[in-house]
């Protein structure tokens, strides 16, 4: 990775616990960074 590339990430979040948490943080209007990026999954458990 050279000193002018972005990250780019990505989270793969359960439906009922992680992805509530980043819900919220949006309805809090927390601003997240524009490479990161939430994938919603079903709960594996």
């Amino acid at each position: 990775m050279n000193a002018n590339s972005k990250p780019k990430i990505i989270a793969f979040c359960c439906n009922w616990c992680s992805y509530a948490g980043a819900d919220g943080a949006g309805v809090a209007r927390i601003q997240m960074r524009p490479y990161f990026r939430i994938i919603r999954t079903m709960c594996s458990s």
